[in-house]
Order: structure tokens, then sequence, then C-alpha cells
């Protein structure tokens, strides 16, 4: 019996942990396109690179958060977008590529960052794709809930960020 509760109190932190993973619905940058003309969502772009470790630590521990998670999945049209990425993106009536004009960066990424590629960074847009602003480097799920709450809905139009984060509360710890 002891070893039981031995084994059971070993593997419980483990069990928590687990519990607390969820996973967001990643889209392409068309799909989300798409699915904004018959349920209007604004669209987050996770920008990233395969080398970048801290874009695998905002992976691995802000978007698994499940608050993160439930707000990206309800509230927006989450892209994963790979800023060194090969295949063609048709945008906005557009077709961007990543031509090695721009180094290893793709077109569309270049574009979404406004010409300064640093990784992490997330992009806002609204339901019909116009930028709102691109926002670069880790952030905790504490850090980027108020931020994916304020884009979500129109207080962005209404109050700044900081007037907005007087009254917020948050449920990512």
């Amino acid at each position: 019996m002891k070893k039981l509760i031995i084994i059971l109190l070993l593997a419980l932190p483990a069990l928590l942990l687990s519990a607390q993973t969820a996973t967001v619905k990643w889209h392409s940058i068309e799909e989300a396109v798409s699915l904004t003309k018959s349920n209007p969502r604004p669209i987050f772009v996770d920008t990233y690179t395969d080398w970048c470790g801290w874009c695998k630590k905002l992976d691995k521990d802000t978007f698994s958060h499940p608050v993160i998670a439930e707000i990206l999945n309800t509230k927006y049209y989450a892209v994963k977008f790979d800023a060194e990425g090969k295949e063609p993106v048709t945008f906005q009536g557009r077709q961007f590529i990543n031509d090695g004009s721009l180094g290893k960066t793709h077109q569309l990424a270049y574009a979404l960052l406004q010409g300064k590629p640093s990784y992490p960074t997330v992009v806002f847009l609204t339901a019909n794709s116009e930028l709102i602003t691109p926002l670069s480097g880790y952030k905790t799920p504490a850090q980027i809930e108020p931020i994916l709450v304020y884009f979500a809905g129109t207080s962005w139009q209404k109050q700044s960020f900081e007037d907005f984060t007087k009254t917020f509360q948050g449920k990512a710890q």
C-alpha cells in the first residue's frame, strides 16, 4: 500500500501538468482568411522559424496553456507561419514567395513584420485581414492573455492598452 501511495505521489505532478496543456487549432493563412468570410474573427499569426529557441518555448509554455489555447481557438483564427518557409502564399489578392531576395525571410513574413524580421513575433490582423500590429518577443501566458483579449474585440479601437489593463482580470498564471 505504501508503494502505491508513493507511486501516485510521484506521478501526480506529471498528471497535473499534462492535464493543463491544451492544443491550439492552427490554420494556414489562406484557411484563416476563408473562415473569416462565414464567421468573422480577427486573425492571430505566429511567425516563427525552425531554429528559434524562443519560438519553441512559446509553443511549449504559452500556446499549450489552457487559457491561451481557449482564447486563440474561440476568439481568433490562429495561424502558424514559418517565416523562412518556401511555399508560395496568396494573401490579400497577392502572391508572396520566398525567392531569396530577402535573405531567408518569406515575403509575407517580411510584410507582416513591417520589414523588421524578429522571432518570435505574433501578428494581429482584423477579420478583414488588415494589419493591427506585430508584437515581437517571447510572452508568458500571463503576459499574452491581456493582449489577446484586448485585440480579440474592439477594446483596441476604444481605449489604450494601459487603460484596458487597469481593469483586466486574467485567468492565466
